[in-house]
């Protein structure tokens, strides 16, 4: 009897061992299948290293960006188009590794906890992706940057789609230089600036401040401020772009300010600036849907009323994401409700029966929405002038993110007040002086590109 009561003991350890070790191999099967499947080795999709079959990558118009023929991968017609778009479609080897093909590389093969990916090697494809992305507009705006690096993002504010997403330097998948690792003209040339950069922004960070002012200095449009051209704090200097005078906060944003921001940062303080900062997304990982965006810094110091000041006119050690940044656009244009920008517009998964439904990344007061997207009409009507971008009833504002040892970025960030064309903007022109220049003029470019072809 106490044998038999042993064995079966024993028998039933095996078989506890044995569920364990099935369940186990089932959630690594669930949580790593697709990882498996799409592995380089695997050569139903790669060859070479580099992906040959899957499924087909449109524009939100039906443009082919990306699509496999005869066991190769091949790209849109234009090479304006394939370098305009590279960095958001991505390169077949995974290098960019925030481009369509690497971030979506399970849905392109098809793969699917049932079949795995059954209908790509019977089929020879997997699932197609339609972006939200233009490629012509991307073309434009890839263009209208000229000789500087950079990037342009453009989302609509309302639906959270992503048309425009360029970044500089480029190449043409299907001519790559032999030079692209070597040479200083590709620098950074695997990054895509649009979700992985981070940039001084200069001037367009007087939005933050100038939110922070209206929410906690109840007086602030009865207040004058006086420029002489530099700001004494009493531990350093702050220098403006200009001698302004006296002028009021609406004037101190229209002229960009430094004296005025300075003056109003250091009485907000580091406390509630970094507050406002980070209701607003700064020093969090966000995400543009799937997509990982690189942290926007804000940590202003406590301790020096100079750098205070200057951290609020967005110099000294903020540093801001272009797509993060446009999220914040979004919310000033939406009455508060600032989208994730979102890439995909369907899949040949069931999100092509639902949808995508945008998310929120960044939400402000309503109230502090109003006002603000009231100044930065103000901007364009007082200031830069109607004819900068004609017919767009624009809102926006413009940066110059000074530099140590090189050239200032060229900066802006606004959207289209008009409800047909409800496009909001960020464009950074590196090492292009001011933002009223190459900046603002390439945000005109794309978007009466978009205008003009709605």
């Amino acid at each position: 009897m106490k044998k038999t009561v042993k064995r079966a003991a024993v028998l039933y350890f095996l078989v506890a061992i044995f569920l364990a070790g099935m369940i186990l191999l089932t959630v690594q099967f669930v949580m790593n299948g697709s990882k498996w499947a799409n592995n380089r080795a695997n050569r139903h999709i790669y060859s070479g290293g580099t992906v040959a079959q899957a499924g087909a990558i449109y524009d939100r118009n039906g443009v082919t960006l990306a699509a496999s023929e005869n066991g190769k991968r091949v790209f849109a017609k234009a090479s304006a188009v394939r370098k305009a778009v590279l960095h958001v479609v991505g390169d077949t080897s995974g290098v960019i590794s925030t481009g369509t093909h690497y971030l979506y590389r399970s849905t392109l093969s098809g793969y699917n906890l049932i079949d795995g990916i059954y209908s790509l090697k019977s089929k020879g494809t997997g699932n197609d992706i339609t972006l939200n992305i233009d490629s012509g507009a991307c073309r434009a705006a890839y263009e209208a940057l000229g000789e500087r690096n950079g990037t342009v993002v453009v989302c609509n504010y309302k639906t959270g789609e992503l048309l425009v997403s360029v970044s500089k330097p480029s190449y043409d998948v299907t001519d790559v230089p032999k030079n692209l690792r070597t040479s200083e003209r590709y620098e950074g040339v695997f990054l895509d600036k649009a979700c992985s950069g981070i940039y001084t922004p200069g001037s367009i960070m007087k939005i933050i401040t100038a939110a922070c002012a209206i929410e906690n200095i109840p007086d602030i449009y009865m207040r004058t401020f006086e420029c002489k051209g530099e700001y004494k704090t009493g531990d350093g200097t702050v220098i403006c772009n200009g001698t302004h005078g006296k002028v009021s906060f609406q004037q101190a944003l229209n002229e960009s300010c430094n004296c005025a921001f300075a003056q109003i940062s250091i009485e907000l303080g580091a406390q509630k600036l970094k507050a406002t900062a980070e209701s607003l997304g700064f020093n969090k990982q966000l995400y543009a849907k799937e997509v990982p965006l690189v942290k926007s810094r804000f940590n202003p110091s406590a301790s020096s009323k100079t750098e205070l000041g200057w951290a609020g006119i967005g110099q000294s050690t903020t540093y801001v994401n272009p797509v993060h940044f446009l999220a914040i656009m979004n919310a000033i244009a939406n009455s508060g409700t600032g989208y994730a920008p979102d890439r995909i517009k369907q899949t040949g998964t069931l999100t092509q029966i639902i949808g995508r439904m945008p998310e929120i990344m960044v939400r402000m007061n309503p109230d502090t929405a109003s006002q603000l997207k009231r100044l930065l009409r103000s901007n364009v009507t007082d200031k830069y002038g109607e004819g900068k971008f004609p017919g767009l009833v624009m809102c926006g504002k413009t940066g110059t993110a000074e530099l140590d040892d090189a050239e200032s970025h060229s900066v802006f960030a606004g959207f289209c007040a008009r409800d047909d064309l409800p496009l909001s903007v960020v464009v950074i022109a590196e090492n292009a002086g001011w933002g009223s220049g190459v900046a603002a003029n390439t945000a005109n470019r794309v978007l009466q590109y978009l205008d003009d072809n709605r």
